[in-house]
């Protein structure tokens, strides 16, 4: 069923104006949560992070929503209507920052049951490092009394099928047109069941989206139904089980006949996850290594922060074809702030180099500090002992316990402590063979001043002197 505006209303809520709101909304939840809102009600954000997707019924508003404004507002979170299909009766929320790039980048950051495009955008550092960055969010918001995305139905998971992903597509579409954004640089993000539907939009639309990042997901098809549920007891429990290449093929069947580049997949996922067992997180590595042609077996592992296992699949570099990261421990809820960014690296936007990183034959790392009561100065030479130029880098490293970076110099660092990736500054990106760069560091520590004992640039393991 399609939606058509008739008005220009549009609501523009700012990220402090939201909380204000919060606390008359708090009364209105559970009526909100039971039935499903008009095309004239507004979903406000919540100040709760990911919540458990919870099974309802699904319910389709009838009314029109109101029709869209030209352009959006620059950095104000907006409404924006009548983008074009919509058969599940979406609403769209966008945001587009002061900086916006030419021909940008976009985002699509898919909210967890019970929220809403507003939630995401007040729960999530998205829109802030879309300040930095310069692309556009798109946060779509569900309009049926569960507020959970359809990622069950037939119609969910086929292309064109009618129902939620249509109407995100619709969403990127008008962004696409509106801001001449990037179509190579159409990335999805989500919590919980906006995990689930990141992992139907990939394989609903692998010519649209280039990348794509869930947290407590589930594969795609695992939800699947036949009889209107919502809910899929059976994948929720971690009990739906199949071959890398019956997953595989479950991709395949959304486009049937596609046979171009397909998105590459980063999943999180909590080893205590009560809601969406983890079992669920082993099942979506299977699936998106068979889509992506990779080995099973990675080709790298670590621990970027402490209780974490990382490890990568087809490549060792941030840009891996797929990316997973367990987090020991931890339950349904586990997106923390800090996690946005690490997503921003996968997808390849916090630089301003779209394309892949180059990866150095060969480098070498020499590092010294300079300590006083509780500080130090750290100082780092890279040098690329290898033969071919190196046109952006990231060098990754984790400071010894109790150690935390208060400024720098010659690289940007994040995070402050832990496992740091210093990423080039403008006027040093490139070292051409057998050149160096210097760059420093300040930092606090706890009675440890030691320097970092490992180092990677670019994914390659360095010697260090």
């Amino acid at each position: 069923m399609s939606a058509t505006g008739s008005s220009n209303t549009v609501r523009r809520p700012s990220r402090s104006g939201l909380a204000v709101l919060f606390g008359a909304l708090v009364s209105l939840l559970a009526t909100l949560l039971l039935g499903a809102p008009g095309a004239a009600a507004r979903t406000e954000p919540t100040t709760s992070g990911a919540a458990a997707h919870a099974a309802a019924p699904a319910a389709v508003p009838t009314a029109a929503p109101p029709a869209a404004p030209t352009v959006a507002p620059a950095a104000a979170l907006t409404e924006v209507t009548d983008f074009g299909t919509n058969p599940s009766n979406l609403q769209m929320y966008l945001y587009v920052p002061d900086s916006v790039t030419v021909n940008p980048a976009v985002v699509v950051a898919v909210h967890y049951c019970t929220g809403s495009g507003p939630a995401m955008y007040s729960g999530t550092e998205y829109a802030s490092l879309a300040d930095r960055y310069g692309f556009i969010v798109v946060y779509p918001s569900v309009t049926r009394a569960s507020k959970c995305f359809d990622v069950s139905s037939p119609q969910a998971l086929k292309r064109g099928g009618g129902s939620d992903p249509v109407g995100i597509k619709s969403m990127v579409d008008w962004v696409t047109r509106t801001y001449s954004a990037d179509t190579s640089r159409i990335f999805a993000t989500g919590i919980s069941s906006g995990a689930m539907m990141t992992n139907v939009l990939l394989g609903d639309y692998p010519d649209v989206f280039a990348a794509g990042a869930a947290f407590s997901g589930v594969p795609f098809g695992c939800f699947a139904t036949t009889d209107g549920s919502e809910w899929n007891s059976a994948c929720s429990g971690g009990t739906v089980i199949h071959t890398p290449q019956e997953w595989g093929n479950l991709v395949r069947t959304a486009y049937p006949g596609y046979t171009g580049p397909r998105p590459r997949m980063q999943v999180w996922h909590g080893t205590e996850d009560d809601v969406l067992r983890y079992p669920n997180f082993g099942e979506e590595i299977k699936q998106w290594t068979n889509v992506l042609g990779v080995s099973q077996a990675p080709a790298a592992t670590d621990s970027p922060q402490s209780g974490w296992t990382r490890t990568r699949y087809g490549s060792t570099g941030d840009r891996a074809p797929v990316e997973a990261i367990s987090l020991q421990g931890v339950g349904h809820n586990l997106y923390a702030y800090g996690m946005a960014a690490r997503v921003l690296t996968f997808f390849g936007l916090d630089t301003s180099d779209p394309g892949p990183q180059p990866q150095p034959g060969a480098c070498r790392v020499t590092v010294t500090t300079n300590a006083w009561s509780t500080g130090l100065t750290g100082s780092v030479t890279i040098t690329n002992t290898g033969t071919a130029r190196i046109d952006g880098w990231k060098l990754a490293f984790t400071l010894p316990s109790g150690q935390a970076i208060t400024n720098g110099w010659g690289a940007t660092y994040a995070p402050a402590g832990g496992a740091v990736t210093a990423t080039n500054a403008t006027y040093n990106g490139t070292i051409a063979p057998n050149a160096s760069v210097g760059i420093g560091y300040q930092a606090n520590h706890g009675g440890n001043s030691g320097p970092p004992t490992t180092f990677t640039l670019n994914g390659t393991a360095c010697t260090t002197s």
